[in-house]
């Protein structure tokens, strides 16, 4: 697949997402983050999709549930509306639509799933902020990003 366009829509898969899913580069903003998300749900990197969630959700993942989902669509494309790379000192949001089509559907009708992120960056990486998790979390608690914060004053209003 090296040789390959990049799913997120970037020339050379080898080039943009790839060295970001075998761990040889780290996201440089939230942006190119999401699109390396993207980029590993169409090519079944589910173990990335976990390390990129913030540090305190990744138990809550259902991993079964995003490879089942990964795997029963075929990924068309990857539209960026608008990426906001400073919303506060450590985090940013990203807005977009991921084109896909589900492979149980007979028609093969495109779906698109339009939706508007939130990163946190702890120890020089970027993490998504997972609004599906279900996990009882205190306003109180240390932050679930990892930060010596509370979870009230880092990640909460993101959520």
């Amino acid at each position: 697949m090296s040789n390959l366009t990049c799913p997120c829509g970037s020339p050379l898969y080898s080039e943009c997402c790839q060295p970001l899913h075998l761990g040889q580069k780290k996201a440089e903003s939230a942006e190119q983050l999401m699109r390396s998300r993207y980029s590993a749900f169409a090519t079944q990197e589910i173990d990335y999709i976990v390390k990129t969630t913030a540090l305190g959700q990744q138990q809550a993942l259902d991993v079964n549930a995003i490879a089942e989902w990964s795997k029963a669509n075929t990924w068309l494309k990857l539209d960026v509306l608008q990426a906001k790379e400073k919303l506060g000192k450590n985090h940013a949001q990203v807005e977009f639509k991921a084109h896909y089509a589900d492979a149980n559907d007979q028609a093969h009708k495109e779906q698109i799933h339009h939706e508007v992120s939130h990163f946190v960056k702890h120890d020089g990486a970027w993490y998504f902020l997972d609004p599906t998790t279900d996990q009882q979390i205190t306003m109180k608690q240390p932050c679930i990003c990892g930060s010596a914060k509370k979870f009230k004053q880092c990640c909460a209003e993101f959520l």
